[in-house]
Formats: structure tokens, C-alpha cells, sequence
């Protein structure tokens, strides 16, 4: 099979694209034929290993080399071949999971624990936009901030892959939501259910006289103290990503978060999606919402298996609409 081996730290190119054995399924494991797959920050992080302070973190990136030699944490696909445990999946169902690795090749083998039926109303390249992005914004909606019915939520960032899955899941949760984006995505978020959208090209949403509850953001796109004009006293800011950084960006910003959360009202609290047990089990509830209508993913652009490089390096860009998929 082909897939986009990545053996030392670096840009991803096609000189990654790589000959390799179909591998064989363990006994809890499943094998997948990758139909589709997707690119997020998570991928060329993981590739350019950067920034680099996520070198020396635990259960971060790899000090001199990769900790993933295949990238790509989503996969929608077909079962092939099932280990000789596994109760719950035969060959030829339609499945979709995130693996943590291994979706830029044409097969992956997935654990039965992560692994749940594809949505039957989305085809395999809307089914691959979903695992990371989705379960992102549902445990920082639902596991961190608590959202209830009623709540203000902002979503600063609301436009992109894991914003627009925010927005539709703060909405599923009954709470009034605020998007921020720019504008030639306020249509957009607008159609998402989002109950107010504010142009941050001609608006200041820290400087607005608004509060909030809860605040969404990937952006990463003001200091924290502003951040904090906007929330209630005992409102809940979720950080989930931010601009890039060769040396400590993003994850110097969330440590400077982290370290100031204890001398202000407000809580910062961090979303953690790798590190997260329940991926089959949050799968299978946005399948749910997802077939009811309640959440529908957004797709910006699909590249081919071939352009995968291409696709990674569009995400690096850090101004794409919705989701990046790849067809393969």
C-alpha cells in the first residue's frame, strides 16, 4: 500500500509517499480500507515538530524524531479484516474513528475501542472531517466548560474546522451563541445556527460590553486580559489552539494561561482531545446529531492523496474555511 511516511522532522513532501505492507490487524484491532481522511494543525505539528518546547513536554512531540511516522488522526473508510476479539464489526461495514495516526495511507488498523459506524446520511469525505474536530469542540463544550441551556458562549475562531462544529454543538446545548470570524465567513457562521456573528475586521468583540460564560478559542487572536474583559466573573475561557510558533507558540500560550489561572476569578481550563478515552463513545453521540440534523460538518477543501503535502501546508496557512479533506 501507499502511504506518507514521515521519518525525521520536516516539511511533508511527496518524497514521503512510500511503498509499505498492508498491515495486519491484532487481536483487538481492525483494518481499515482509507477512504478518506483529513489535515489539521495536529499533523503539520506532529511533521515540523514545532514548536519546539512540545519537544520536551511529556506526552508531547518526540524530542529528535517523530512520535508518529504516518500522520492523519481521521479515518472513514471500510472494514476489511477484523482481529480474531473483536464482537462489534465485519468486513464491509462502513466505519469512521480517530486513530491519533495513520490516515494519510490507503489502509490503517484501528482499535475496535475507537472505532464506530460511519453517520449514514454523510459520505466518507464528510465522515473524515469529523473525529478530531468534532470531539474537540465536544469536550471543551460539554466535558470542560459544562455548557448549560440558557448560557452565553462565544466561539472566537468560528469559521474553521473545530469553530464550526462549536458553534453547532453550543446551539445543540440550548445555549445563545456569539460567533467571531471575518467576513467573508459571516454568512457562514450565521447558517450554522449562531445567534450573533461579529466581523472581527470591523469590531472589537473584547471591547463591545458584552460577557459571556463560556469562550471557545482557537484563534488565539488577543491577550488574555482582553479575553477576560468579556467574561463573567466566573465565566470558563477553553483555549484549544492559536497562532503557530517555531519556538513555543501554541503551547507557550496555554502555559501562560495555565500558570495565570490560579490568581484570577475566571476559570482556564484546557481541552485535551488526545488524551481523551471516550472517542468511541463521543463518536457515537455526534453520530447521533449528526444523523438528526442537529450538526453537519464543513468542508472548505479536498485535495487528493497525492496532495497531501499541499493540503498540509494550506492548514499551516491557518485561514481555512471549515474542514481540509483528503479523497483517497
Amino acid at each position: 500500500m501507499k502511504a506518507f511516511v514521515l521519518r525525521s522532522y520536516g516539511s511533508l513532501d511527496a518524497r514521503h509517499l512510500t511503498e509499505i505492507d498492508i498491515p495486519a490487524p491484532g487481536p483487538d484491532e481492525v483494518l481499515i480500507r482509507t477512504y478518506a481522511t483529513s489535515v489539521q494543525p495536529y499533523d503539520w505539528h506532529c511533521a515540523k515538530g514545532e514548536p519546539y518546547v512540545s519537544r520536551l513536554m511529556p506526552g508531547g512531540l518526540g524530542l529528535r524524531k517523530p512520535p508518529i511516522d504516518i500522520l492523519g488522526a481521521d479515518v472513514a473508510g471500510r472494514v476489511e479484516k477484523v482481529g480474531r476479539h473483536v464482537t462489534e464489526f465485519l468486513p464491509g461495514d462502513e466505519v469512521y474513528a480517530m486513530s491519533k495516526r495513520g490516515g494519510f495511507a490507503e489502509y490503517v488498523c484501528v482499535r475496535e475501542s475507537e472505532l464506530a459506524p460511519k453517520p449514514r446520511n454523510l459520505s466518507y469525505e464528510q465522515a473524515a472531517a469529523v473525529p478530531m474536530a468534532a470531539n474537540t469542540a465536544l469536550i471543551a463544550l460539554r466535558d470542560v466548560a459544562q455548557v448549560q441551556a440558557g448560557q452565553k458562549v462565544l466561539v472566537n475562531g468560528a469559521s474553521g474546522g473545530m469553530g464550526t462544529f462549536a458553534v453547532q454543538l453550543a446551539k445543540a446545548f440550548g445555549a445563545h451563541v456569539t460567533g467571531v470570524c471575518s467576513d467573508r465567513n459571516v454568512d457562514l457562521v450565521r447558517s450554522l445556527g449562531a445567534d450573533e456573528v461579529v466581523d472581527y475586521g470591523k469590531e472589537d468583540f473584547t471591547r463591545n460590553g458584552q460577557r459571556y460564560d463560556v469562550l471557545i478559542d482557537s484563534a488565539g487572536s488577543r491577550p488574555w486580559s482582553a479575553y477576560r474583559r468579556v467574561m463573567t466573573r466566573r465565566g470558563i475561557i477553553v483555549p484549544v489552539g492559536g497562532p503557530a510558533g517555531r519556538w513555543f507558540s501554541p503551547a507557550g500560550r496555554m502555559m501562560r494561561a495555565m500558570a495565570m489561572a490560579p490568581f484570577i476569578p475566571q476559570t482556564l481550563r484546557l481541552a485535551d482531545v488526545v488524551a481523551c478515552k471516550d472517542n468511541k463513545r463521543n463518536l457515537m453521540l455526534l453520530t447521533g446529531l449528526i444523523e438528526g440534523g442537529e450538526v453537519t460538518p464543513i468542508i472548505g477543501r479536498t485535495f487528493t492523496f497525492k496532495e497531501i503535502p499541499e493540503a498540509v501546508a494550506y492548514s499551516e496557512e491557518g485561514h481555512a474555511t471549515g474542514k481540509i479533506v483528503i479523497a483517497i
